[in-house]
């Protein structure tokens, strides 16, 4: 018995190096790339020979970076607000509708996670091509809604999955109109889950580039399409440092997460 227990500490050490080994492959391409942004070269050179704020410096004055960075974040707010709203309304359908079809239905949803974006960017773009969507605001958010309201749908009907419903109904027992206790008794239960949708949604938005490339024009370009552009004529530090800015938010995001959450739970 005393060498099983001594094997399974073992193997639980193995596993535990196991996944920190894991975590830095996985990391370490991204530490790179922040330690870069700090670098004096004008090239990509690693290790740094000297640091410095520079590149962020040229990256904040440059009206164009400033431009995309403003439309990603007009567009992945836009995204977030209609995909929380959208989602809510599809998980009521899903969780609390009684109709033929609906797992069908549920599966059509979640369709845009597992095709192929590059399909879909292609599909977007001879679609607003025709109506004249292509490289406009409403293009953009539209597409990237498509990408990003199955994560909201999933976050809510979770949520709304885990809700007893008999709450609700004693509201109504009470007096409250069905209206107003979904508003006033089941959505503020959900909010861990409208949460979690807006977060995943931003980051849907804020992050894609394979569907903002087919989007863009000329005059209107979200930030991960600039760097995409940009990377392709030079390998400026700059790169590194919108990069680095990228990674940035998607971590502050992430904590707010995290912190919301364990909030709730106590």
């Amino acid at each position: 018995m005393l060498l099983t227990f001594e094997r399974m500490g073992a193997l639980r050490w193995i596993l535990v190096l196991w996944g920190v080994l894991v975590a830095a492959f996985l990391l370490l391409p991204v530490l790179f790339i922040v330690a870069l942004s700090f670098g004096s070269s004008r090239w990509l050179q690693f290790p740094p020979p000297a640091w410095t704020l520079r590149w962020y410096q040229e990256l904040l004055a440059d009206p164009r970076w400033l431009d995309s960075i403003l439309t990603s974040f007009k567009v992945a707010a836009l995204v977030t607000v209609a995909s929380v709203l959208l989602g809510l309304l599809a998980a009521f359908g899903l969780v609390r509708g009684r109709f033929p079809g609906r797992e069908v239905l549920r599966a059509f949803f979640l369709t845009p996670m597992i095709l192929p974006v590059v399909v879909l960017a292609v599909a977007l773009y001879a679609l607003f091509l025709r109506v004249g969507l292509n490289g406009t605001l409403a293009g953009f958010v539209i597409g990237h809604l498509i990408l990003a309201l199955p994560f909201s749908i999933i976050s809510i009907t979770g949520a709304l999955e885990g809700f007893d419903k008999a709450i609700e109904d004693a509201a109504v027992v009470c007096g409250a109109h069905p209206f107003e206790a979904k508003l006033r008794v089941t959505l503020p239960a959900l909010k861990l889950g409208l949460f979690g949708a807006a977060v995943f949604s931003f980051l849907v938005s804020w992050d894609e580039v394979i569907v903002a490339i087919f989007m863009a024009s000329p005059t209107l370009q979200t930030f991960p399409v600039r760097i995409w552009g940009v990377l392709r004529q030079d390998l400026s530090p700059v790169i590194a440092a919108a990069s680095s800015l990228l990674v940035l938010l998607t971590l502050v995001l992430m904590a707010a997460a995290a912190l919301v959450r364990r909030g709730s739970r106590r």
